[in-house]
């Protein structure tokens, strides 16, 4: 349940101003509002596996599956359910509570989607909690994957919609909105946040702050990617982001969303342990586990038991999803 002072009317200038404290002042805030809803010592664990690799149609510019740009990952066929069983099986073996699985749709399809369906049941057969990300939904879809089961479903909204089209123009701002919708009335649980680091600004990094903040209810997880540059995409040469500008990220995510989940998401790779333990420091209480996210390289579990051994951290116990789907319905 939501703790009283959550607001879902944070103004664009309000959010710049977070992002403008002093760092210290910043995280000692942020920090507070991290203990008042969680304990300050819990990582909740998730492994993402792509189920479904590269010729996607969507043409999003930090994308390496997308089929408009010339990468070196290959256009695969969906994976069959025994290998994907196999996967959640050893994610579960390792700690992770959720089994998310990508595919690079634009939106899921007929006989395909049927076998992710058929998936889903079998990660809950697991008593995992099961998260998929598969592009765009109908309410027909949504539906359905609620009926299979899934607890969270990822759509992020990457930007604020100013920057938005010097990103993505194959799928509009709103038609993601609309995706989240359809998500909320089928009573499963949102997971969506953004990309830094595109060359956006500090303003677009408070819009789309903004964006996810001004949701009732906010999104039960709000993954915080930094940019993976990817030889072939057109955001390969972009300029490196500041890492102190990435943890403010984080820390105003969790100012504006106090009782979400904020993750520690892609870009893991490139963070030393002093780096991951300011994110935990300023919000950051989730995290993929595991040593690949969709195609990009992550930290692999052993790295990430030593630094929670390290720092004192340990995995949060799964909740219950049921009585979660019951409350969002």
């Amino acid at each position: 349940m939501l703790k009283s002072g959550t607001r879902y009317d944070w103004s664009v200038e309000e959010i710049m101003g977070l992002f403008a404290l002093p760092f210290n002042d910043l995280i000692f805030r942020a920090q507070q509002t991290h203990r008042a809803h969680f304990d300050a010592n819990e990582v909740q664990l998730s492994t993402l596996l792509s189920i479904k690799t590269g010729g996607c149609q969507e043409d999003c510019k930090y994308c390496p599956q997308s089929s408009h740009h010339s990468t070196m990952v290959e256009s695969e066929l969906l994976m069959k359910k025994e290998e994907v069983m196999k996967a959640a099986r050893i994610a579960k073996e390792k700690g992770a509570t959720r089994f998310c699985m990508g595919a690079a749709w634009r939106e899921p399809k007929g006989r395909a989607f049927d076998l992710v369906l058929d998936m889903i049941r079998e990660v809950k057969a697991m008593d995992m909690e099961a998260c998929a990300t598969l592009g765009m939904l109908n309410e027909e879809q949504a539906r359905k994957l609620s009926d299979a089961g899934l607890d969270y479903y990822n759509h992020n909204l990457d930007t604020d919609p100013e920057y938005y089209k010097e990103i993505i123009t194959t799928r509009t701002y709103e038609e993601r909105l609309d995706t989240l919708k359809n998500v909320r009335s089928e009573g499963m649980s949102v997971c969506c946040g953004g990309i830094v680091g595109m060359g956006e600004t500090i303003k677009n990094r408070a819009g789309m702050i903004a964006q996810l903040a001004r949701m009732n209810p906010h999104p039960e997880s709000v993954p915080i990617n930094m940019l993976v540059k990817v030889e072939g995409t057109p955001l390969q040469d972009v300029a490196d982001l500041d890492h102190f500008d990435f943890i403010r990220t984080i820390a105003v995510a969790r100012i504006t969303m106090p009782a979400s989940h904020v993750r520690l998401s892609a870009g893991r790779e490139e963070m030393n342990d002093e780096m991951q333990a300011l994110c935990f420091l300023a919000g950051a209480n989730s995290i993929f586990y595991g040593e690949k996210l969709l195609t990009t390289g992550n930290k692999d579990a052993e790295n990430d038991q030593a630094l929670f051994a390290r720092l004192g951290l340990r995995p949060e116990e799964r909740s219950t999803p049921s009585s979660r789907r019951m409350a969002n319905a």
